[in-house]
């Protein structure tokens, strides 16, 4: 069986951290000595409170859970750890001007020495957008804009770019990250035939909200046909799969049989394992000891 890197989420900070946050970067610490491969923070500039318009089921946390900025945890996880590999999951691209988004993330992709992968998406919420006085309408253009003039800021010195909500000539946006063509985009989206297209021209990787064995084999198969038709080579790309959560009968987590999942969802085509903090603990002390189980789960 190939060797799937294992990725953590860091979610639903408020139960575990309380008003601790600035005890975060210690995550990057254990996920260094224990052999985690990823830690992987998600995104929500602000909360509205319409929570039931959340696409995938009931929304799982109040309006009063903290979400500290992405970009700023992981600098401050960059800084204490040298190995574990950073991403987010998904950020919100088009709520962050992309001239500064491709400035911050080369950055970070500079101080973490090539350490960043950039889970990329949309959201859902249409107070996100309103509360920067953006036209949620237009987000997918927003989205796809952005990613293009990262791209083409992270390569070129000086850049130009002309796109319908964005343009610029003749500037320079260094440094440039540490990694060729600048940090991989991971795409959160759901596979119509433009995300197939977005992906197949700017992505290297997918994360899908529907990780059966069955729907990664459908969703891999057509991704493989749009990077055929696009030109491009399938290999290297990723495909980030949830495992399935086991649950004893008081419904505690049982760790073990979680991680017998992780099989079947690489012999399906996953690359990488995801695993949410939230589901795997219930105590912050808890944390060292579940991530050395996890990162030993190879051996």
């Amino acid at each position: 069986m190939a060797r799937p890197s294992l990725s953590i989420t860091i979610s639903a900070l408020g139960r575990l951290y309380g008003d601790d946050l600035a005890a975060l970067p210690e995550l990057a610490r254990i996920a260094d000595a224990t052999g985690i491969d990823q830690l992987v923070i998600p995104d929500h500039v602000v909360m509205g409170p319409h929570l039931e318009n959340y696409p995938y089921g009931p929304f799982p946390l109040p309006l009063e859970e903290p979400w500290p900025e992405p970009l700023t945890v992981l600098a401050a996880m960059a800084g204490a750890s040298s190995r574990v590999r950073l991403g987010t999951g998904v950020l919100i691209t088009p709520l962050r001007p992309a001239v500064l988004l491709a400035k911050t993330l080369a950055t970070l992709d500079v101080l973490s020495r090539g350490r960043l992968e950039v889970g990329v998406g949309t959201g859902w919420q249409k107070e996100e957008y309103q509360a920067e006085g953006l036209d949620f309408e237009k987000r997918w253009q927003l989205f796809e804009d952005g990613l293009r003039a990262c791209r083409v800021l992270w390569r070129d010195a000086p850049a130009s770019f002309a796109s319908p909500t964005l343009s610029f000539s003749d500037v320079w946006c260094l440094p440039r990250p540490v990694q060729p063509g600048g940090p991989p985009l991971w795409f959160g989206v759901a596979l119509g035939p433009k995300n197939l297209a977005r992906i197949a021209e700017l992505g290297g990787g997918w994360m899908p909200m529907d990780s059966r064995p069955e729907a990664l084999k459908s969703g891999i198969a057509k991704l493989r046909d749009a990077f055929r038709e696009a030109g491009r080579s399938f290999e290297g790309f990723g495909v980030r799969a949830h495992v399935a959560y086991a649950r004893r009968a008081d419904k505690s987590l049982d760790l073990e049989a979680t991680l017998a999942s992780i099989p079947a969802l690489v012999e399906a085509g996953a690359t990488s394992i995801s695993l949410a903090l939230a589901q795997l603990v219930r105590r912050r002390d808890e944390i060292p000891k579940v991530f050395e189980r996890i990162g030993a789960w190879h051996g």
